[in-house]
């Protein structure tokens, strides 16, 4: 049973590939005024700050939206078992990357053992309406989420090609990008939402703002 610090009105499952812009997508539903900060990164493939200018009008803002990362809890539990760093292992350093293969089989010792323990530990005592969570990856989270919060999730599934993901700075990686943690839902069937996100910055612009659209019917 899911724990309830407050029943969301809506639940956004995101999902995609490395370095499809996950990230990128949810921080630019939510954020209302980091623009100044978000200046600093071009990992989207587009410009942040121009984005999120024109987007400005139509976000959403943390204390209606709550970004939750299911890595999160996974991160700080295998860095106290482990004696490692948890605040380098939340960001996109070599650091993560060194310990991302065993972190990822640990992850699934985990998940068999318990499949909805970092769905549970992820919600724990969050009260805003909307929940966007970013990094779901595996068949079982979904399902734990649809079972516990039922028809106000759906799923959003970020887009790029390859060639796109490449100019980010993705390399395939043998037992990373080959693994259920990149491939769990490639087989999943019709998403209820598809972002593109190949660095057409008018297209993505359009792309949010019908998903904002959508959020704030719900609210």
């Amino acid at each position: 049973m899911a724990p309830r610090g407050g029943a969301p009105r809506l639940v956004l499952l995101f999902s995609g590939k490395r370095k499809s812009g996950k990230d990128f997508v949810t921080e630019a539903l939510q954020s209302r005024h980091r623009r100044q900060t978000v200046a600093r990164s071009t990992g989207s493939g587009i410009s942040r700050l121009r984005l999120r200018s024109r987007l400005a009008t139509f976000e959403l803002g943390a204390d209606v939206c709550a970004v939750l990362r299911l890595s999160g809890p996974l991160k700080e539990q295998y860095a106290q078992e482990h004696g490692l760093n948890f605040q380098r292992l939340l960001d996109a350093s070599a650091y993560k990357e060194a310990y991302r293969r065993d972190m990822i089989l640990w992850g699934e010792a985990q998940r068999q053992a318990d499949p909805g323990f970092f769905c549970r530990k992820v919600v724990e005592g969050v009260c805003q309406p909307v929940w966007l969570v970013s990094d779901t990856r595996r068949l079982s989270d979904v399902q734990w989420f649809r079972e516990a919060y039922g028809s106000v999730t759906q799923t959003v599934r970020v887009v790029a090609s390859e060639q796109s993901r490449q100019q980010r700075g993705w390399a395939f990686t043998p037992g990373v990008d080959d693994g259920e943690s990149e491939c769990g839902l490639d087989n999943f069937g019709d998403f209820d939402w598809v972002v593109e996100n190949d660095g057409d910055e008018q297209r993505l612009e359009e792309q949010l703002g019908n998903l904002i659209g959508f959020v704030r019917s719900r609210l």
